[in-house]
């Protein structure tokens, strides 16, 4: 995923289609003096669905196409034919997406209704329904009324806008600060290869790679741009990252063996995903202290003694390997 590609919040306006009318009309034929009501029925309007895509990593196609615009369904005839249903506008979406629609209070604000959201590959989510077609005037004949002039006009459609965001689906989420090595041991343990270099945001969008563990067993861990002080405020990059934590199951907090104080950066680390939704507290948590591979023994054990209560760690260096299996192990025994 390029940077330019990644695009996980859309806004689009879309409209359903109105169903078309029924029909009034009446049986003429040679021979048929008096023929009755046959109006048939009209066809039903296109709705507008959301449908789950494994192969859907970005929101970045609905960027160059807001506007989706169902048909409407077109209107009976005689001889009791119906119209045709229009076409339903399908609208591929990646598995995490959630749909909130725009509505207008009273006071004349704008306020964000939760809709749904996509997680399963074929999933749909209708956003907004087709009209129904109208009855053809042979549904209103009656012994008192033999020859009803009144059919159903179709019903009319609906129209709206929608936010449509992605939050990342994967099992386990990397925590960190910039620079933490979290792209480097996403790149180790699975065949992800995302953009490393020694300066801050390298990444500016999650990575996701599939981390094989033992006996043909996988599981899916996403690389998150990095934290940084105030980033639920905005800061850096701000919150746009921190949707993605809210799906993951598992979350490993990386912090550097070269950093002034671990249990300090982890309580910042912690503070800023209590700070955006308090809920991400409940997840089950994992602490990786990394670049450990110029660290003797000795002083691996002194640094244990520092550590944060509260939470289990592993030392582990993403160039040298310590550790990297015991960590696996670990993440897939606690999504078991």
């Amino acid at each position: 995923m390029a940077g330019s590609n990644f695009v996980d919040y859309v806004k689009i306006f879309a409209r359903s289609g109105h169903g078309g009318a029924g029909s009034a009309h009446f049986r003429r034929e040679k021979f048929v003096a008096f023929g009755g009501p046959d109006g048939g029925d009209g066809g039903k309007g296109g709705s507008i669905i959301l449908r789950g895509e494994r192969q859907y990593w970005t929101l970045i196609h609905l960027k160059y196409q807001r506007h989706q615009f169902a048909e409407d369904g077109q209107c009976g005839s005689g001889a009791r034919s119906s119209g045709k249903d229009a076409k339903d506008i399908v609208i591929p979406v990646p598995l995490g997406t959630v749909a909130r629609r725009v509505v207008e209070t009273e006071d004349g604000e704008t306020e964000l209704q939760y809709v749904g959201e996509v997680t399963e590959d074929g999933e749909e989510l209708v956003l907004l329904k087709g009209g129904r077609g109208g009855l053809g005037n042979w549904h209103f004949k009656t012994p008192t009324n033999q020859a009803p002039r009144y059919a159903q006009p179709g019903e009319e459609g609906d129209e709206g806008a929608f936010i449509l965001e992605l939050k990342v689906l994967a099992d386990v989420g990397l925590v960190g600060f910039p620079n933490a090595g979290k792209s480097t041991l996403l790149s180790v343990v699975s065949a992800a290869k995302p953009k490393i270099a020694d300066y801050a945001f390298t990444t500016l969008e999650p990575n996701l790679g599939i981390v094989e563990v033992r006996d043909g067993h996988s599981f899916v861990m996403a690389d998150i741009p990095g934290i940084i002080e105030g980033a639920h405020e905005g800061k850096g990059i701000g919150t746009r990252f921190l949707r993605h934590i809210e799906r993951n199951s598992v979350l490993l907090f990386m912090v550097a063996a070269d950093s002034d104080n671990i249990a300090e950066a982890y309580e910042v680390l912690l503070g800023e995903l209590t700070q955006y939704n308090p809920e991400l507290l409940d997840k089950q948590r994992i602490l990786a202290v990394t670049k450990c591979d110029m660290l003797d023994d000795e002083l691996i054990e002194q640094m244990k003694a520092e550590l944060p209560e509260g939470i289990e760690s592993i030392f582990i260096s993403s160039v040298s390997g310590l550790g990297i299996q015991q960590l696996k192990d670990k993440l897939w025994q606690i999504l078991q």
